[in-house]
């Protein structure tokens, strides 16, 4: 996977082990994190700009990295979080990475994901979420429905994200809680919703009916951790 970036890269460098090589710019300005790539000891190589457009399409920013593949986690080893994400047929890596930012800074250390018909973790995603992928743990799964359940057996409260539900900052949130943001165009799927333990929603008092996928996590989530 192609990552690129300065301030991804920086954060990458906290882990050098994933890095497999580094491709700079040899007009790059910021020494410091040529000296960051040196001390870590990591395999680089200077090349001109046109290498770099050549290899990703962007704002590489002088620096593209090579990074082994993300490795998923299984979803049971998010048992005992206090809250975990399930992110039901998300299709955008912007609102994805952004999500996974947001999560990071609340705390929150787990995300779901479903295999089929959702977003994966790409380069795009790594890139917007500026480096909190590194904090984060991410299980893709076959089945949503199985695993809310999974979830429910052993005590969590599932959180359905969607209109004409119960308004979120009245919601007495279980300390063991699963939040479920639903797709872009579509928001929950029907098994999803209808095995969701509440239904919860954000007050809309504009003329618009709703809001951006990670807009309304971001909502949702400090709500939840406020409670």
């Amino acid at each position: 996977m192609k990552v690129f970036g300065r301030n991804v890269i920086n954060e990458l460098l906290n882990n050098p082990s994933k890095i497999k090589k580094i491709y700079i710019n040899n007009t790059m300005k910021d020494k410091s994190i040529i000296e960051n790539i040196k001390e870590k000891k990591v395999k680089y190589e200077s090349v001109n700009n046109k290498v770099l457009d050549g290899m990703i399409k962007g704002n590489h920013q002088g620096i593209i990295a090579i990074i082994d593949d993300y490795e998923y986690v299984d979803y049971k080893t998010m048992f005992g979080e206090n809250i975990v994400v399930i992110l039901d047929h998300l299709e955008d890596p912007h609102n994805f990475g952004a999500i996974i930012r947001t999560c990071e800074a609340a705390g929150i250390k787990s995300i779901i994901i479903p295999k089929d018909r959702s977003v994966s973790i790409t380069d795009t995603v790594v890139k917007t979420s500026t480096g909190a992928l590194e904090y984060v743990k991410v299980a893709c799964v076959t089945n949503l429905v199985h695993v809310i359940k999974d979830f429910q057996k052993n005590g969590y409260f599932v959180y359905g994200a969607e209109a004409n539900g119960v308004p979120s900052r009245n919601c007495n949130y279980n300390d063991l809680s699963v939040l479920v943001i639903g797709s872009e165009g579509n928001g929950l799927s029907r098994l999803v919703r209808e095995n969701c333990d509440e239904i919860i929603s954000l007050p809309m008092k504009g003329h618009v009916n709703s809001l951006n996928a990670s807009v309304a996590a971001g909502i949702l989530i400090y709500d939840m951790i406020n409670r």
